[in-house]
């Protein structure tokens, strides 16, 4: 397949509109926190079994024999590891000890902080509207991508599961070809990150590294150089730790980009670039509403804005299909004029002024506005501290935060498939006199994103840490009031957003259930 250039995959994978958001609590995230020791409870040594995504198999990318151990070229690779540890400075060393934690973990949070820092709605030009984010110059004012949640659910579940085939493929020829770690075959040669009995060809880190900065560039291009100076750490920091050779970083490195360019032939053809629309197709959404005698959604903003994303419905999913998504769809809400949405509004204006502190903290808490890893990446963070606390090998890590983001993606392309087919309005357009605790969000009401997503993963998370049931489905149940008690959403957006969420949840639950992993 043809390279595509950085900004070209750019555009492919960040086409957007834009959305208010109010900046919740700062959920800025300290990535150079200390994690202990990657030391797994299990090699895994059958992932290379286990069914990937995207690819074809696991062998679909050829992976070249290694040279055997006892030749003078790997001798030479064994004396360059011997002759890198001898010089090993106090920066070598913290990058080692930076990415022994394990470099799934580790890119999660780079990927966490990412959107982070990129989930910056554009301001107001001087003429009131709104100027878009350009993917071929992602330095300009505003600034390149605009994360805001659909996009960035759907970048956690690109880097994720492309990382998790990755990762498969990498176990296959791992044990096809098992060549001992550099530390195993020369004694001279130390251990400085957990040793193993995991082979070392293709080296897992060089895998991880290809993979992901391939994405990360596409994604966030203006961050291209920080993302490649992160991976060339990691890589070295396999070499530098007696855990690789260049030969299996060359490898693993190949393999990792290969995969990548299997998961940026997707992302051409799942229907991103239409997710935008046009003022056409904007006006139709607002005269279907209308047409059924309901007072259609209008944004809020001042000047108002362009809906975010409103055909990011139709964007393919990763365990449904488009039928799938229709049919799962939440019945209607309430009629606009009916009693039972008066009463919904009502209830609404009740918490907004009986905003207690304890209620207010809990808004805080699950705001995820401008400037967080928005609501998909609250889920990931929550996952993190499970899958360190399970010393997970790298593979099942990458399948464990893969589940979770399919899942995650799913639940944007089917919330926001209902968002626009009701074109519901807020509860402060039907009664302004709301005050609200948090921003209101720039586009439909039903259901709510915040309740769809944490049905979803609390769903996944609950098959893959079944001890943690309790918890996931608490932290989902209060994510969702959040969005009632900050008069953003009605009672009936959270109720059925969580059980939206839940069914679809259940979908990548039945794929996970099939794919061998177990």
């Amino acid at each position: 397949m043809k390279s595509l250039s950085i900004s070209k995959l750019s555009v492919v994978f960040c086409l957007f509109t834009m959305f208010a958001v109010v900046s919740g609590c700062d959920k800025a995230i300290d990535f150079t926190e200390q994690l202990k020791p990657l030391a797994p409870a299990s090699d895994d040594a059958n992932a290379g079994t286990w069914k990937p995504v995207v690819m074809t198999s696991v062998s679909q990318i050829a992976v070249p024999v290694p040279a055997d151990i006892t030749t003078d070229a790997y001798k030479a690779e064994l004396a360059a590891v011997k002759d890198a540890q001898s010089k090993l400075t106090s920066e070598r060393r913290k990058a080692i000890e930076y990415w022994s934690g394990g470099g799934i973990l580790r890119w999660n949070q780079i990927l966490r902080e990412l959107v982070a820092r990129y989930n910056l709605p554009p301001a107001p030009a001087s003429d009131g509207t709104y100027p878009t984010p350009d993917a071929e110059n992602p330095f300009a004012d505003p600034g390149f991508p605009f994360a805001n949640p659909p996009y960035a659910a759907r970048a956690y579940s690109y880097v994720t599961v492309a990382q998790s085939d990755a990762l498969k493929a990498c176990w296959y020829y791992k044990y096809q070809y098992n060549r001992p770690a550099p530390y195993v075959t020369d004694s001279g040669i130390k251990s400085l990150m957990t040793a193993s009995q995991l082979p070392s060809y293709p080296s897992e880190e060089a895998v991880m590294s290809g993979v992901t900065a391939e994405l990360l560039k596409a994604l966030f291009p203006a961050a291209v150089q920080e993302i490649t100076m992160k991976a060339a750490e990691q890589r070295n920091a396999a070499l530098w730790s007696g855990k690789a050779t260049s030969s299996d970083i060359a490898a693993g490195l190949a393999l990792g980009k290969s995969v990548a360019a299997l998961f940026t032939a997707r992302a051409a053809g799942d229907g991103m670039r239409n997710a935008i629309g046009n003022k056409t197709l904007w006006k139709g959404l607002e005269d279907n509403a209308t047409s059924r005698g309901e007072i259609p959604w209008k944004s809020l903003d001042l000047p108002a804005r362009p809906p975010m994303l409103p055909f990011f419905g139709q964007v393919k999913s990763w365990n449904m299909t488009p039928a799938q998504v229709v049919a799962e769809r939440p019945v209607p809400p309430p009629s606009t004029s009916s009693a039972e949405m008066k009463s919904e509004v009502d209830e609404v204006k009740y918490f907004s002024t009986h905003l207690t502190r304890e209620r207010l903290k809990i808004v805080h808490k699950w705001a995820d506005g401008a400037g967080t890893y928005t609501p998909p990446g609250h889920w990931n963070d929550i996952a993190e501290e499970y899958i360190r606390d399970a010393n997970m090998s790298e593979v099942r890590a990458a399948r464990t935060f893969a589940l979770l983001n399919m899942a995650l993606h799913d639940a944007a392309v089917g919330c926001w498939e209902s968002k626009y087919f009701y074109f519901n309005p807020r509860p402060t357009q039907l009664d302004p006199s709301i005050k609200t605790g948090t921003g209101i969000p720039n586009f439909p009401s039903y259901t709510s994103g915040h309740s769809t997503f944490s049905g979803a993963a609390a769903t996944i998370l609950s098959y893959l840490f079944p001890s943690g049931t309790t918890y996931f489905n608490q932290e989902a149940n209060e994510a969702s009031l959040s969005r009632l008690y900050g008069g953003i959403h009605y009672r009936i957006d959270t109720t059925n957003g969580l059980d939206h969420g839940n069914r679809i949840g259940g979908y990548t639950v039945l794929w996970a259930q099939g794919d061998g992993a177990n």
